[in-house]
């Protein structure tokens, strides 16, 4: 499955940046992405690890809830 990157604009629309075959290098990619944005802006640099583009925008709308913190 591949590794999309995601730009994250505001009101929740979504554009397709980049598709990698590693984690590595859409890793490397997104880094770079966020590093050229200015510190004001509102949009956020998202990988989506999915089977296609329709589950990896899925799953970006999806409320993730938080893991427990520290040793429970």
């Amino acid at each position: 499955m591949p590794y999309y990157i995601y730009r994250i604009k505001p009101f929740s629309q979504f554009e397709k940046v980049a598709e990698f075959g590693a984690f590595k290098e859409a890793s490397a990619q997104a880094k770079v992405l966020r590093a050229a944005q200015p510190t004001d802006m509102t949009e956020k640099i998202k990988i989506m690890f999915a089977e296609d583009e329709l589950q990896a925008e899925d799953l970006l709308c999806q409320a993730r809830t938080p893991g427990p913190k520290g040793d429970d």
